[in-house]
């Protein structure tokens, strides 16, 4: 789960990082009153909160010189849809502005904290390269980014704290205030259940002190259960509708702008279908995880949640029964393609426990089903069929 800059700060503050004082306003009679809470004549930064980085280049990141303008800037940029490389073509629209004071900046530097599942430590990750393009600058020069992988989680070494922030050059000063915020992270990543915290930028001031001037954070979702206050942070307007109805069946579902809807039970599986996909030219239209063991019910939801989306032409599905038998996942498929009146191509490919009464079940179905022998036989079928 991601939640707002402003968010992020919160939380970091709260475990000693230095940030901003800010405020948020989310409709114009609430940045009005921000009126008596701002100082006049100084600067301040005006930004927009959405789920996305490069906010800056598409216009919701503005400088504003005094209150008036701050107020008339964040009126502005309320509601406008902003489109960047993170959000697609669609963009997305502002549903909340955060003012902050502005802070003279001297340097720029980056870094985040993540969970290394394949190190099973958390790896915290720098570079003197901090800013709106840190991730052209890790594509095209990695000598640039710095990775130092925890040992002990509960305790950073003195080694540690200077590997991390060799890459700022900073003095003696300058690093005692880099500990205080590498254990910030370190704090929220293990006491909020954060895969992801990060700084860009992590900033040089004018005063030479270091300061947080944006920060991102994303919860591990399967931890929400016992994070009760982080999840009071979701923002539903941040997120897809379809994912949101996906939560509600306990479906892992992200939705994409391909063609080919897909279910699959498995996520390395669904992958390799998604993959398979690309590989015969079409592009899949979503992830869908129905799970191992999914009920009849489980699978009419996603199949009815694949069908909502009106860029699917056609649709794959491709299970293994191990857990989930396939008889099962069959009959869901029929209720809810009868239910729905199914009008686009539906290619099923079933292997595992009980296969064969699962087959007999699609074959005996008043529906057009194509039929597939293994993953490259579906995936050829569906994109034959779109075409």
């Amino acid at each position: 789960m991601n939640i707002h800059e402003h968010q992020a700060k919160d939380l970091l503050k709260k475990f000693g990082a230095p940030v901003s004082l800010g405020h948020v306003a989310t409709n114009p009679e609430e940045i009005d009153e921000l009126e008596k809470k701002l100082t006049d004549n100084r600067e301040y930064v005006v930004k927009a909160q959405i789920h996305a980085g490069g906010r800056g280049k598409a216009g919701g990141v503005k400088i504003t010189k005094n209150i008036v303008e701050t107020l008339e800037t964040a009126k502005k940029i309320l509601g406008k849809v902003l489109v960047t490389h993170q959000t697609g073509p669609t963009g997305k629209e502002v549903k909340r502005v955060y003012i902050e004071e502005s802070s003279q900046i001297q340097k720029e530097f980056y870094i985040s904290c993540l969970i290394d599942r394949s190190k099973s430590t958390i790896t915290f990750i720098s570079s003197s390269e901090g800013g709106m393009d840190i991730e052209k600058i890790a594509q095209e020069d990695s000598s640039k980014i710095n990775k130092i992988n925890i040992l002990d989680v509960n305790k950073v070494s003195e080694d540690e704290y200077k590997n991390i922030l060799s890459p700022f050059k900073l003095n003696n000063d300058q690093i005692s205030q880099g500990k205080i915020i590498i254990n910030a992270m370190l704090e929220v990543t293990k006491k909020k259940d954060a895969t992801l915290v990060e700084i860009n930028p992590l900033i040089l001031n004018k005063n030479n002190n270091l300061h947080c001037l944006d920060a991102k954070i994303t919860i591990d979702d399967n931890a929400l259960f016992r994070q009760p206050e982080i999840l009071k942070l979701r923002d539903l307007n941040e997120e897809e509708p379809s994912e949101i109805e996906a939560s509600k069946y306990d479906l892992a579902y992200i939705k994409l702008d391909g063609e080919i809807g897909c279910m699959v039970n498995g996520a390395g599986l669904a992958m390799a279908t998604m993959d398979i996909i690309k590989m015969h030219g079409k592009e899949p239209a979503n992830f869908l995880d129905v799970g191992g063991g999914a009920s009849k019910e489980k699978v009419s939801a996603a199949l009815k949640l694949i069908l909502a989306d009106k860029n699917v032409k056609g649709i794959l599905i491709n299970i293994f029964g191990g857990i989930m038998r396939c008889d099962v996942l069959a009959q869901g498929v029929i209720d809810a393609a009868t239910e729905i009146e199914l009008d686009i191509p539906l290619v099923v490919r079933l292997a595992g426990t009980k296969v064969e009464e699962g087959k007999k079940i699609l074959a005996d179905a008043n529906i057009k089903i194509l039929a597939a022998n293994d993953l490259n036989d579906a995936a050829k079928k569906i994109v034959e069929a779109i075409n």
